[in-house]
């Protein structure tokens, strides 16, 4: 055995796996080619909101769907949409009603309601305060967020810290340890309770 050389000879190609492999590459060209067509598409869309024409367009149109929409506070956790559509719809035709969850499915007790006609809105405005599944519902008109415009809201100023000089350092770490300052004495009499 020691004295044997192993040859390992490839075998031989026929003509069908050969015809096989061109048309696997054939299938794959065609799907990449496929892929860098669907990309461009996507580009193009993503390029077209970035148009500040597009941009306009597309705020103009959020407000539109925002004029009729509304914004409904207190909002049982167990309430289906089905429910919210239904207690709704004497107020018209409602197109689309959306309860926000967070991250983990929960709801977190508000919905928006898309109705159809903005008349809707002034109608349904009518049923706040209005009760569902035994909570009292709060129902506003749904206002457009405008990107960018976050309010400011400064820091509220607590009466007991004391103002910090701006140009100090942030944190200053006593030689001592935490709490501890150095505490002068006057020169007093030896007292041993001291």
């Amino acid at each position: 055995m020691e004295g044997d050389d192993v040859v390992m000879a490839a075998p031989e190609s026929t003509e069908a796996d050969l015809d096989d492999m061109k048309r696997r590459l054939k299938e794959m060209e065609d799907e990449a080619a496929a892929l860098r067509e669907m990309q461009a598409k996507v580009e193009k869309e993503m390029g077209s909101v970035q148009d500040p024409a597009a941009a306009a367009t597309s705020q103009a149109n959020r407000e539109e769907v925002d004029s009729r929409s509304i914004f409904v506070g207190n909002v049982d956790y167990s309430c289906t949409p089905e429910e919210v559509q239904q207690h709704f719809q004497s107020c018209g035709t409602v197109n689309r009603v959306t309860i926000r969850t967070d991250k983990y499915g929960q709801p977190k007790g508000y919905a928006y309601v898309e109705f159809l006609e903005a008349e809707a809105v002034q109608e349904a405005l009518l049923l706040n305060e209005s009760e569902l599944h035994g909570r009292q519902l709060k129902v506003t008109a749904k206002r457009t967020n405008i990107p960018g415009m976050k309010q400011y809201r400064p820091r509220r100023s607590n009466p007991f810290m004391q103002p910090r000089d701006p140009f100090m350092a942030p944190y200053f770490f006593s030689p001592y340890g935490y709490g501890k300052v150095p505490r002068l004495r006057m020169a007093t009499r030896y007292s041993p309770y001291y």
